[in-house]
């Protein structure tokens, strides 16, 4: 029913961390090729909300849809958007959310979305196919600019070395196509002793930037906070440090108490924080060395869970 192309990372751990009940509503935050929604549909007699922000990805999903005879509904949209979105489904609270973050081996596979420097394509990566695309950001952005989105969203140490070579090169024939660049990028980095690409962190940092995912997560998760029932799980799967320390701070922040007021400072009560979440696992969890060996693309995946302890959310922001 699914892609058998694409497994869903750690899917036994984000099944058995969400808790699932009979009667429950879910949301798969991100669809995907529709693993996490089938496996909770067929582990519960529940219902699913699944959104995605790829028009393509909906219109592949519809025999699951079909398959579940009304117990799930596709919904494009940003999962950043999840208030919005529920709200304008008339939902007003959930018994869990998974969200599965970065990109699809769907998008990945597919050459003609531009994701991978290992196949040649347009250089795009626009996950909703509107608004700026790499090669937009690429031919048209500063030097300055260039490096620090490089650095900033694909730790590159070497990232000024990359924005000038872009820069240079792009004077004379402007950058189109993703070999084009992967191979601009390896001229100027070398492999690392792990064996990894040179061009891996620049267009993780051109995707990051071109979708705003980190924004989009940092929504999501505070979206997630304000829709979760009492005893509601988040599952949150990440697959780089920069989205597993944005969960890690999210939950960490909230499952403690703000340290006590100094005595040199009056008490605002106002500003006291409360406990919203609960960690479930202290730890991220990580996929085992088997669902590696099937799946290599799971061994950078961290997974973090949290139970909603209040129904109604503590933050205001």
């Amino acid at each position: 029913m699914t892609n058998p192309d694409h497994i869903p990372v750690l899917l036994d751990e984000v099944i058995k961390g969400l808790d699932l009940k009979d009667g429950g509503l879910y949301i798969d935050g991100t669809f995907g090729a529709g693993g996490y929604s089938v496996a909770i549909l067929e582990e519960k007699k529940c219902n699913v909300i699944a959104i995605d922000r790829d028009p393509e990805v909906l219109e592949k999903g519809k025999n699951i849809v079909n398959a579940f005879q009304g117990r799930l509904k596709l919904v494009q949209g940003r999962f950043g958007d999840l208030q919005k979105i529920l709200k304008k489904e008339g939902v007003k609270s959930v018994d869990g959310i998974v969200l599965d973050l970065g990109i699809s081996s769907m998008q990945v596979d597919d050459r003609l979305r531009g994701f991978s420097f290992l196949r040649d394509g347009p250089l795009d990566m626009r996950m909703e196919k509107s608004g700026m695309s790499a090669a937009d950001a690429i031919n048209t952005l500063s030097e300055t600019d260039l490096t620090d989105i490089i650095s900033r969203y694909g730790e590159e140490r070497h990232a000024s070395r990359v924005a000038k070579a872009i820069v240079k090169i792009r004077k004379v024939r402007p950058f189109m196509r993703t070999i084009h660049l992967a191979d601009t990028i390896r001229s100027e980095v070398r492999r690392s002793r792990a064996g990894i690409d040179p061009a891996t962190r620049t267009f993780q940092a051109l995707r990051i930037y071109i979708n705003d995912e980190l924004g989009e997560l940092e929504r999501g998760l505070i979206g997630a906070e304000n829709v979760l029932a009492a005893n509601g799980r988040l599952a949150a799967v990440s697959f780089h440090s920069l989205e597993d320390r944005i969960v890690k701070s999210f939950i960490r922040d909230r499952s403690k108490r703000a340290p006590g007021p100094s005595r040199h400072k009056p008490v605002l009560q106002d500003l006291e924080k409360k406990i919203s979440f609960k960690m479930i696992n202290m730890r991220a969890l990580t996929p085992s060395r088997r669902e590696i060996i099937s799946n290599p693309r799971s061994r950078s995946a961290r997974l973090r869970v949290a139970e909603k302890l209040l129904s109604k959310p503590n933050y205001l922001n």
